[in-house]
């Protein structure tokens, strides 16, 4: 059995970030968590898929494709997983039992070299690809923070995260597998691309800081919401 460090995790690396416009009928539904659903503003939700390179000096070096979907619970604005790969079955084990976040395994090519490619395990061909043109980085490290929303267990689990990165522009050209599992983004464009450069994250919270929020009836909301930074994440 992998073993992973508690949460929460300390990350560093590089994100390529693509979002998507999809019909709302046309989602996945399977890992939906209780009381979440997809913003459909015209009946359209925005789709998130990004390819994640973990460096080393964070609590665990990976890389990851990941696709989010823009939804709420209530009036809050939670985004939600839906499919999610990585190559470490620590991060596997971890992300399913802390979080709910669905990750499987798979193998990555092509990342050094702006190609990157994901084959699902067990799996013949890539489930998806993409040609990647990173352009120039913005000066500063803007703070980012929002709250996930995932599925555990059958109880809706809710953590926040929090980032400083480089933002720079990105061209991506993305292919995915008619017949794979990221079937309903086969075909569509993206309507923007970024490269988050150097990121530092804080995923999840303490223990300690959990038990405080669901016993107050606030899933998601700790001191890492209200605007304190671990010291890594202000690199």
């Amino acid at each position: 059995m992998s073993t992973y460090p508690p949460e929460p995790w300390t990350l560093v690396g590089r994100m390529d970030l693509s979002t998507f416009l999809v019909p709302t009928a046309d989602l996945p539904t399977a890992t939906w968590p209780d009381g979440w659903r997809p913003l459909s503003p015209g009946g359209h939700t925005p789709v998130g898929a990004a390819w994640v390179d973990y460096a080393p000096g964070g609590a665990m070096s990976y890389r990851e494709l990941l696709v989010a979907v823009a939804g709420r619970v209530g009036v809050r604005v939670r985004p939600h997983i839906v499919a999610i790969w990585v190559d470490s079955p620590a991060s596997r084990d971890g992300g399913r039992e802390l979080w709910g976040i669905p990750k499987g395994l798979a193998s990555f090519v092509g990342f050094d070299e702006g190609a990157p490619s994901m084959t699902v395990e067990g799996a013949e061909r890539p489930a998806a690809r993409a040609r990647l043109r990173r352009g120039p980085v913005l000066p500063g490290r803007p703070r980012t923070a929002f709250t996930l929303a995932q599925d555990l267990d059958g109880r809706r689990r809710e953590s926040p995260v929090s980032s400083r990165a480089g933002l720079g522009s990105l061209h991506a050209d993305w292919t995915f597998d008619v017949e794979g599992p990221l079937q309903f983004l086969a075909g569509r464009r993206p309507v923007v691309s970024a490269t988050l450069h150097d990121f530092a994250m804080l995923f999840g919270m303490t223990p300690a800081d959990r038990a405080v929020s669901e016993e107050c009836g606030f899933p998601g909301v700790s001191r890492q919401d209200r605007h304190t930074l671990g010291s890594a994440t202000r690199r």
